[in-house]
C-alpha cells in the first residue's frame, strides 16, 4: 500500500511539469522566494488537507 501511495504522488507530482513546463517553472520560481515561515505554513495546509482527504476516503 505504501507502494502504491508513492507510486501515485510521483504521477501526480509530474503531471504539472508535463503538461505545463512553464507554468511549473514560474511556480517553482515562486515558491523558493518564500520565506521560511510561509513554506512551512504552505506544508502544514497540505498535510492537513491530505489528512482529511484520507479521513473522509475511508
Amino acid at each position: 500500500m505504501l507502494l502504491t501511495a508513492l507510486a501515485l504522488m510521483l504521477i501526480i507530482e509530474g503531471l504539472l511539469p508535463f503538461l505545463a513546463p512553464g507554468f511549473w517553472r514560474e511556480t517553482f520560481r515562486r515558491i523558493t522566494e518564500m520565506s521560511d515561515g510561509q513554506l512551512r505554513f504552505v506544508g502544514l495546509t497540505s498535510m492537513l488537507a491530505g489528512m482529511l482527504l484520507l479521513f473522509f476516503s475511508r
